[in-house]
């Protein structure tokens, strides 16, 4: 790895003491700077987990990747940094089933520092955090217009949000579950090949890409282009306003808006979604 090519790729040109700081720091600027997209799936291609193949295609060819490519690569470059990773399974619970998927669905990291413990995850796409979240609290944790808790349930770990209504009794949403046990990024090789081509996946049914802005976030899905304005102090909720693109719009959109350029076609795709046969 070329730790400084890494960095000039996400923006980042402060100091490089391995410390809370420096996590936190490169964990927004990863957000801010590399897509979470599938976009190799819809343009011909496959997602292979090996650590070469992923630098070369999110630090020289300026893509992104969904959570295996996007936290397998961000590991790497924590671990050449001085910082002890981790490498987690987590079961991502499905919104529109209520269910969960199977063990290593998501790949999450836990960063050892100082003798706290630390979930950061640059791979979540839609409902990911900004900066890491402490595995030692149980409280709330804000972050700008989000709050986020950790909540230990039947030997799990379980990642959720305040939807509305803050405050103790507020209106929490699970994003995941996962435990502290080490796991290895092979061990991911199979779920990963299953998101590339079953029907019950999100990122064979969509074609998508999203990216986190300083004031909210821009998503492609199929043929439409939604943006995101986090509300602000004294504003009211979130505002979105919609899009729909022409097939013929779609590479200066992707080039322009997230940096994104495909050496093959896009097929763009949005099809429903096919509930798996088996939930946990």
């Amino acid at each position: 790895m070329d730790v400084q090519a890494y960095l000039s790729r996400i923006g980042y040109t402060g100091p490089l003491s391995p410390n809370l700081d420096l996590l936190r720091s490169l964990h927004t600027q990863h957000l801010l700077s590399v897509p979470f997209e599938n976009l190799t799936t819809h343009s011909g291609g496959q997602v292979q987990l090996e650590l070469p193949l992923l630098y070369d295609k999110i630090v020289n060819r300026r893509r992104g990747g969904f959570c295996y490519e996007n936290n397998g690569l961000f590991s790497w470059l924590l671990t050449e940094l001085g910082f002890q990773v981790t490498h987690l399974s987590a079961q991502v619970k499905n919104a529109h089933t209520g269910r969960y998927g199977p063990p290593f669905d998501h790949l999450t990291l836990m960063v050892s520092l100082g003798g706290q413990r630390w979930l950061c995850d640059v791979g979540f796409g839609f409902g990911g955090f900004s900066t890491p979240i402490s595995l030692e609290a149980s409280g709330p944790q804000e972050q700008g217009h989000r709050v986020y808790r950790i909540r230990g349930a039947a030997g799990m770990l379980i990642l959720e949000w305040q939807r509305e209504n803050r405050g103790p009794e507020g209106d929490w949403v699970e994003l995941y579950k996962f435990t502290l046990e080490p796991r290895r990024l092979e061990d991911f090789t199979e779920r990963c090949q299953y998101h590339q081509t079953s029907p019950h996946s999100l990122f064979f049914c969509k074609s998508l890409c999203t990216l986190l802005k300083p004031d909210g976030r821009v998503t492609y899905t199929g043929h439409r282009l939604t943006t995101t304005t986090f509300p602000t102090e004294g504003q009211g909720g979130v505002m979105k306003t919609t899009r729909e693109l022409k097939d013929e719009e779609l590479p200066g959109i992707l080039a322009e808006i997230f940096g994104v350029v495909l050496t093959s076609p896009l097929i763009p795709k949005d099809e429903e979604i096919i509930p798996p046969p088996v939930m946990y």
